[in-house]
């Protein structure tokens, strides 16, 4: 039998590719490529488009190796799962979504940049945890990581580092709120209604 490589996740597997490619130019250019277009800025310019790009281009800018490194261990870990379980177009959405959401926020009230994926691998972490979840029920591996993950950036969130611990939160809510929202639909294993009339 031949083993053949597959592109299994077309989502996950084209981000991680572009994360990689945008960190390579940024270490032939000297570190110059990711803070000007790949980060999300405190000052914004409403008549730049590359200010608008960059409140979603900021997920694929990493400080350096270990950064990325980290990041797209966790996002081809749970990122296949999720593009299996929801289908790619949403992922997409999502993903676009949550970029969104943490560029224009970290852009309003805070006053530095922000840079990776990290929001991203908290909202797939959390949006992981609902994989099984039916109508009415509360999974309490979601519970477990609120607690164990979202909890330790509460308490890390009143240090001064360089961690945006507000991108992981926010990351976490977007996750929570798809988990409940696609979460919601037929629960498994439910048998189909049988036709009424007479049985052979």
């Amino acid at each position: 039998m031949r083993w053949i490589p597959v592109y299994n996740a077309p989502v996950i597997l084209t981000f991680s590719l572009l994360a990689f490619l945008v960190h390579l130019a940024d270490v032939f250019s000297g570190g110059r490529i990711a803070p000007a277009y790949f980060a999300a800025l405190p000052h914004f310019d409403y008549h730049s488009p590359l200010s608008w790009f960059r409140l979603v281009s900021h997920v694929l800018g990493h400080k350096d190796m270990v950064h990325l490194s980290s990041n797209l261990a966790m996002i081809l870990l749970i990122g296949p799962i999720l593009e299996e379980k929801y289908g790619g177009r949403f992922l997409i959405v999502i993903m676009l979504i949550t970029a969104l959401t943490t560029g224009v926020l970290n852009t309003l009230f805070f006053n530095t940049g922000l840079m990776g994926a990290s929001g991203l691998v908290f909202m797939m972490i959390l949006l992981g945890s609902f994989v099984n979840h039916r109508p009415g029920e509360i999974p309490l591996t979601f519970l477990l990581i609120v607690a164990l993950y979202l909890g330790g950036e509460v308490t890390s969130a009143f240090r001064h580092d360089d961690i945006s611990h507000f991108a992981h939160l926010l990351g976490g809510a977007c996750g929570t709120v798809c988990g409940f929202w696609k979460g919601g639909g037929k629960a498994r294993g439910a048998s189909r209604p049988k036709p009424k009339g007479k049985a052979s």
